[in-house]
């Protein structure tokens, strides 16, 4: 069965190899939850990011449905083929990491670290700024994030930029 859910826990990790980090959780009394089961099991899993646009429908996924059931057609979204993993994509995801396993650190018997390796990244055309460079135009993707307690989110709107210092300028504006 096709799911999808709406994680808390997720963070790139790093770019050699790429990975990224999602926390698992169980439920104390039927065990792991779908999404979980699904990583546990197969070892492939595919990261999506959400827009505003789709909070609705994200929100959908979330729901209690028996495991029989695919939140993604509760939500009314739709797949699209993944290129490196068995599991699809969500086609109106402005990005996507396909992922392997590349280990899981138990932190309880309830709850799971799964680090996986970005085997393909997908990125709407229309967000990206220079190719070659990996240059993507963030702001213009509107991503929400989940955050604290149930049915808490935030928007990334609110971004700034500041120029990384370089040790030699700031010894030299010293003097």
């Amino acid at each position: 069965m096709i799911n999808a859910a709406p994680y808390s826990f997720f963070n790139a990790m790093g770019h050699t190899p790429p990975t990224v980090a999602i926390g698992i959780l169980a439920d104390p009394e039927k065990g792991w939850k779908d999404t979980a089961r699904n990583i546990l099991d197969t070892g492939e899993f595919v990261v999506n990011l959400v827009p505003e646009a789709l909070a609705e429908e994200m929100n959908q996924t979330c729901t209690n449905a028996p495991s029989e059931v695919s939140e993604m057609e509760i939500a009314g979204l739709q797949s699209a083929p993944a290129t490196h993993v068995k599991p699809p994509r969500i086609a109106g995801a402005p990005v996507s990491f396909e992922c392997k396993t590349f280990t899981v650190v138990s932190t309880s018997p309830e709850q799971a670290i799964v680090i996986g390796q970005v085997l393909a990244i997908h990125v709407a055309d229309k967000y990206v700024i220079d190719a070659e460079k990996g240059y993507i135009d963030t702001p213009a993707i509107e991503l929400i994030g989940r955050m604290h307690g149930s049915g808490w989110y935030t928007r990334t709107g609110d971004t700034f930029q500041m120029e990384r210092p370089v040790y030699s300028d700031a010894m030299t504006n010293k003097k």
